[in-house]
């Protein structure tokens, strides 16, 4: 019987979640049509009427519906959430105008497809992250060790140069069209650098003592078939997880761009709680009591004190 209570409950959130949806969007079209400032930024020169005609029965209401169970009304609601999303950041862009709605909606949908896997499955499926090419898999260990260092030496590089350059670059240039951007003071592009180069080293020291001591990359395909607990994983379990949010965060600050930052907080949340758990419940499966030990001894994020 837990399996279902717990589903129960979980597809209780997401109604809530709709409920919550749909009682914020009838006073944000209240705001649209009451206050002009409010229309401005979150719609342009768009004529609210014509929005308002399909967003109101569309979005407002099936997410009322979909808070009191209607699935159909949960799959609607959602999916016309991603298409507003989508239209009002391509118009944003071309035009600079309703930025602070392409943000809204955008958050909007994230929320809404969460709330669609609780009230459609119980649950969000993480678990489909670590399907087909993802699945977790131990290297090759007649390989040296040279090989897998010179492997994670260029995953760093292909990951780095999409994560921290391509991705930033283009969610800075956004933010600039979308009209978004917040003033950053002079000395946060020194703090981001100085950030960006500790955490650098951080990443590489922690991908290497990985490759080469664990015989792996980070790659889940080819993941170490040794438990690593030397150097950086001496004292947080996941040191280049750290590395990488601290290095989109310094990215962030070097373009002054609050949406990077963002950005990297974001995916620090889905790292923690969509990738993490899969990745730890590998690491038990694989190498049981030696690192439920290790667990229990070295934290995830920061290290402990009086630990060594």
């Amino acid at each position: 019987m837990k399996p279902v209570l717990r589903a129960t409950g979980q597809q209780g959130w997401g109604r809530a979640y709709f409920a919550m949806q749909a009682v914020a969007g009838l006073a944000w079209w209240t705001l649209v049509f009451l206050a002009p400032p409010v229309r401005a930024a979150t719609l342009g020169t768009l004529d609210p009427v014509a929005v308002a005609a399909l967003d109101i029965p569309l979005f407002v209401l099936c997410s009322a519906l979909a808070a009191c169970g209607i699935r159909w009304a949960a799959v609607v609601a959602t999916g016309w959430t991603a298409l507003v999303a989508t239209a009002l950041a391509v118009y944003a862009t071309f035009t600079t105008e309703a930025g602070l709605g392409v943000l809204m909606m955008i958050a909007a949908t994230a929320c809404s497809g969460l709330a669609l896997c609780f009230v459609l499955l119980g649950r969000v499926p993480t678990d489909w992250i670590i399907r087909g090419p993802f699945a977790f898999r131990s290297a090759a260990s007649n390989r040296p060790a040279t090989a897998h260092v010179s492997a994670t030496i260029a995953q760093m590089i292909l990951f780095w140069g999409f994560f921290l350059v391509a991705v930033p670059l283009v969610i800075s240039w956004l933010e600039g069209r979308w009209l978004v951007s917040l003033p950053v003071p002079q000395f946060a592009v020194i703090a981001g650098a100085v950030v960006l180069v500790l955490a650098s080293i951080l990443g590489v020291s922690s991908a290497v003592t990985m490759s080469s001591k664990g015989r792996g990359t980070p790659l889940p395909s080819a993941m170490p078939n040794r438990l690593v607990i030397a150097g950086p994983y001496r004292w947080v379990r996941n040191p280049m997880a750290v590395a990488g949010i601290a290095q989109g965060i310094g990215v962030g600050l070097i373009l002054g761009s609050w949406l990077v930052v963002a950005y990297a907080m974001i995916g620090s949340l889905v790292w923690n709680y969509a990738v993490r758990p899969l990745e730890e419940a590998d690491l038990e499966n694989r190498f049981g009591a030696e690192f439920r030990r290790y667990r229990s001894s070295v934290s995830c994020w920061l290290p402990r004190v009086g630990r060594n």
